[in-house]
């Protein structure tokens, strides 16, 4: 049954972690500037954040769950601020002139950012706790606590397994591409992740429109 609980959540995490969204597009981008290692890191600390979600959908964690969804707004506000801000950064940065040597604070910078953007949108929760309910955690015939943390575990990896998959395979290109090149990537993927953190902040305003 374990087994079975776990391959339920490698294909939970690889599903939700596809859908191109800002997260996707740093990943991208920081892959092809800086290589591999930074923007598998990008990409673990989503996992990371999914891994969070998962325990608190799960386990059903109350206080922190309530917590996450009363400061929603905040978070959400937050997140969109900080998206706004990375795709400004993003759109008027300069690739370098000579190949990254990764160092460890730049690695921790790059997974803590990523992680920090998925937290903001506690949302995710709903979301992986009716996936959970249709996968059958909870059920009386098996042992709940086991099959929670074998799912959760599950989804984690998943979620890793697609970054993984996704930074080799752009992985592939980086250093191929001339600065010209990386000049329009940055300037098209930073607008792109500008958008997303503008979309969150108008989503936020509709909110407090009298209707």
């Amino acid at each position: 049954m374990a087994q079975v609980y776990f391959i339920k959540g490698l294909v939970i995490g690889f599903s939700l972690a596809i859908p191109v969204g800002p997260i996707a597009l740093l990943c991208i981008r920081r892959t092809l500037a800086r290589g591999l290692l930074s923007g598998l890191f990008s990409g673990l600390g989503a996992a990371t954040a999914d891994i969070i979600f998962g325990a608190v959908a799960g386990f059903g964690v109350t206080f922190l769950a309530n917590f996450l969804i009363k400061h929603s707004v905040i978070l959400r506000l937050v997140g969109g601020a900080f998206l706004c801000y990375l795709g400004f950064r993003t759109f008027r940065s300069i690739p370098p002139a000579t190949p990254v040597n990764h160092d460890e604070i730049g690695l921790v910078r790059d997974y803590a950012s990523t992680l920090f953007l998925t937290l903001t949108n506690p949302m995710s929760i709903f979301a992986l706790a009716a996936v959970f309910a249709a996968a059958g955690v909870g059920q009386p015939d098996g042992n709940f606590y086991l099959s929670t943390i074998v799912l959760v575990l599950g989804v984690g990896l998943g979620s890793a397994l697609w970054w993984f998959f996704l930074t080799g395979g752009v992985s592939f290109f980086h250093g191929k591409i001339d600065p010209a090149g990386l000049r329009l990537i940055n300037k098209l993927s930073g607008s792109a992740i500008s958008l997303f953190g503008i979309a969150v902040l108008l989503s936020l305003a509709t909110m407090f429109v009298p209707k």
